[in-house]
């Protein structure tokens, strides 16, 4: 079974992201595909979303959910491709279940735009089988005051599968919006948020995909024309 996954915790993301994410993926997924929000407030999901109830885990919030993909137990059994909340899609993705099929895939991260030997990564979006490299979330959950010493989730899935079997996306199918793609435009604060200071259009090469929001703006609050038409 091919799997579309997304976490929903807490209040920084309304369901809108989440609606939002199935409709581009919809729209832009022909593989065969169920898509599952592990969250723990189905509000104003639309009925066709499963959910999935996220594990009690004490001290666990936000991104240190993602580990939990990593657990050979979860309730999904197949290939699992994981999207945060704050992403655009807007080309056709098959290529992100077909791609080094069976080998985890993940972003290499966006300071490739000014470090070319850049070899860390971005957790925004992810593929890896169920019960692959397990060692992730077994070690995260025996001790994970370990793990919250580092910055953020990534940090620790880059600590923990560096140096074993594992596969960068191609650069230029999954970008930053802000770094790459509207080339680290003056930001200035609206509406109490950093923003864009002017509205603008992104760079799309020929093999984009997906957009990533990391950091302020969201897709939400952005004003381009070209994620507005996109992020619904």
């Amino acid at each position: 079974m091919n799997y579309v996954v997304c976490l929903k915790h807490g209040h920084k993301y309304s369901s809108d992201y989440v609606n939002n994410l199935y409709n581009m993926v919809k729209r832009n997924l022909t593989v065969p595909f169920e898509f599952v929000c592990f969250t723990e407030n189905t509000t104003d999901l639309l009925p066709i979303i499963k959910t999935l109830p996220l594990p009690d885990i004490k001290d666990m919030t936000g991104w240190w959910y993602k580990p939990m993909f990593f657990n050979k137990d979860l309730p999904l059994k197949g290939t699992i491709l994981f999207m945060d909340l704050d992403v655009v899609v807007f080309e056709n993705i098959d290529r992100l279940f077909t791609y080094k099929p069976e080998k985890f895939c993940i972003i290499r991260d966006f300071n490739r735009h000014v470090r070319p030997d850049w070899n860390k990564m971005n957790s925004s979006v992810f593929r890896i089988q169920t019960g692959q490299h397990s060692h992730v979330y077994d070690d995260f959950i025996y001790n994970p005051a370990q793990a919250k010493r580092l910055h953020g989730d990534q940090d620790w899935i880059f600590l923990q599968t560096k140096d074993k079997e594992f596969e960068f996306w191609p650069d230029d199918w999954i970008r930053s919006y802000k770094w790459e793609m509207r080339g680290k435009p003056d930001m200035t604060f609206i509406g109490g948020k950093r923003n864009f200071k002017t509205i603008g259009e992104p760079v799309i090469q020929q093999d984009n995909c997906i957009a990533v929001f990391h950091g302020d703006p969201n897709p939400k609050e952005c004003r381009d024309p070209w994620v507005v038409d996109n992020w619904k």
